[in-house]
């Protein structure tokens, strides 16, 4: 809810969140880019949220020191508290309305999941 009684009010604080969202996924991204092994995905933005409104309400750490930790208290935050990782999609998306184009038809409906596995193959080329 918008506290703001005027437009330009109004407008003023659609850009205020604005802002504050992208700072919060920059950190986000900026924290899980510390760690090569770590997706982006698993960021909690409810974590970095908490972490950005308690940083604010303590005024901790306000004073910058010369050198800037890009990862700072959200990130560390974050790293502590990651999501699982994502689990493989296996079936096809399955839509369960009853208007959807997708809507499985017939007594022979495959509803089962199968465990899934990625691999790599790199292949080089033959010596000539």
């Amino acid at each position: 809810m918008l506290r703001a009684r005027t437009p330009a009010g109004a407008e003023q604080e659609i850009y205020a969140l604005l802002v504050t969202y992208h700072l919060l996924r920059t950190a986000m991204a900026d924290a899980t880019n510390t760690q090569p092994d770590i997706d982006p995905d698993r960021a909690s933005f409810t974590i970095a949220y908490q972490a950005a409104r308690d940083q604010l309400i303590q005024a901790a750490n306000v004073i910058a020191d010369t050198v800037i930790d890009l990862v700072g208290t959200i990130g560390r935050h974050i790293l502590a508290n990651l999501l699982p990782a994502r689990r493989l999609r296996v079936c096809p998306r399955i839509v369960k309305r009853a208007i959807s184009k997708y809507q499985a038809r017939g007594p022979n409906i495959d509803r089962t999941s199968y465990k899934a596995t990625v691999g790599v193959d790199i292949l080089t080329p033959a010596d000539p």
